[in-house]
């Protein structure tokens, strides 16, 4: 377990434990996950350490598909496969990874949709 120990680990070389100095500051709490969904488009935008701005994706229609050298918007139908969470197929979550299905065909999400703020994805199988 990592205590906040301002990047050491929770235990010494011995086996002994390290106890917590201190509680953990404002930028290392962290924030809970909110899932991109696939419905009418909806983004939040956060504010970050150093008053940056990160924009959140948590619901998303069209997806940027790269095909060769240029990109393609297309609609997001379903999502078929994601290997963060065999979970998320059935909710149809998108993640960094996951296999959406969409209007030209079959399409690996490449972006953080949750970090980044758009859907980016490079087409693996087309449409017949």
């Amino acid at each position: 377990m990592q205590w906040n120990l301002k990047g050491r680990t929770g235990r010494k070389k011995t086996g002994g434990k390290y106890h917590k100095s201190c509680k953990k500051t404002r930028h290392q709490r962290g924030r809970d996950f909110l899932p991109t969904e696939i419905g009418k488009p909806k983004r939040i935008k956060q504010r970050t350490r150093g008053g940056n701005v990160k924009v959140l994706v948590t619901k998303a229609q069209i997806a940027n598909i790269v095909i060769g050298k240029e990109i393609k918007k297309a609609k997001i139908l379903t999502v078929k496969d994601n290997t963060a969470n065999s979970q998320f197929i059935r909710r149809n979550i998108i993640t960094k990874g996951a296999i959406i299905d969409t209007e030209l065909g079959r399409a690996r999400v490449t972006s953080r949709p949750g970090q980044n703020g758009s859907v980016d994805a490079v087409l693996v199988e087309e449409k017949k």
